[in-house]
């Protein structure tokens, strides 16, 4: 009768998850607070100044606009560059290239929220419930930076530098995926800004890490395999 809470002992051993690897940026040696300066305050100059320009792209933005951000909004990872690199960038094929983006996302997520959360700045429809943007169910005091914009410029720093070929294509996208924050009106100007230089900070503090250095060597020979590079 004492071997089945032994095995059940076991079967929730062999069920739980597998501890997740340390993060390579953390709050020692990747402080948002020494590495961004402040947004502006809401009732500041420069904040109604980016109020004004939110408004600004409300009356310019048509629906092909919207419904081109709600899709960015939803897309999360690397194949929002697929177009960018051209045929045959599929992750499927592509399993080194695929855990070196992972990588990339794990880090950028949680160096942006870290960033999100010291800084508390208020979503747009918080500021001003006259703005109609896209969506409203994000945390309420999480603009700054735009967890988009980072993650986009993080990505395209790091995939500029595998496919340099494709740079200037991959940086573009980069810019149209941030700056449809401000299409959906669910960041001000200098949340996208902040999330271009944080992003590429990103790209820049991982590359000098040699386990990731590694990650992307393994990425680069794949990608020449495929003919991609």
């Amino acid at each position: 009768m004492r071997a089945a809470p032994f095995l059940a002992g076991l079967l929730l051993i062999a069920a739980a998850p597998a501890p997740k690897a340390p993060l390579l940026l953390n709050p020692g040696n990747f402080d948002p607070a020494l590495l961004l300066p402040p947004p502006p305050a809401d009732d500041s100059v420069a904040g109604k100044d980016e109020l004004a320009e939110l408004h600004r792209i409300d009356h310019a933005r048509n629906e092909a606009d919207i419904e081109q951000a709600k899709h960015d909004d939803h897309v999360k990872d690397v194949t929002i560059f697929a177009e960018a690199v051209g045929p045959g960038f599929d992750l499927a094929r592509l399993p080194a290239t695929d855990a070196l983006f992972r990588t990339v996302r794990a880090e950028e997520k949680a160096a942006a929220d870290r960033a999100k959360d010291h800084f508390l700045r208020k979503r747009p429809w918080i500021v001003d419930p006259g703005l109609h943007s896209c969506f409203t169910d994000d945390e309420p005091r999480s603009s700054y930076p735009s967890g988009h914009a980072t993650m986009g410029y993080a990505m395209a720093a790091v995939l500029a530098r595998l496919i340099p070929s494709r740079a200037p294509a991959i940086m573009a996208r980069a810019a149209s995926y941030a700056r449809n924050r401000l299409v959906c009106e669910v960041h001000f100007p200098a949340d996208v800004t902040a999330g271009q230089a944080y992003g590429m900070m990103v790209a820049e503090r991982l590359m000098e890490i040699p386990v990731f250095r590694a990650q992307f060597d393994t990425a680069a020979a794949e990608l020449n395999a495929a003919r991609l590079r």
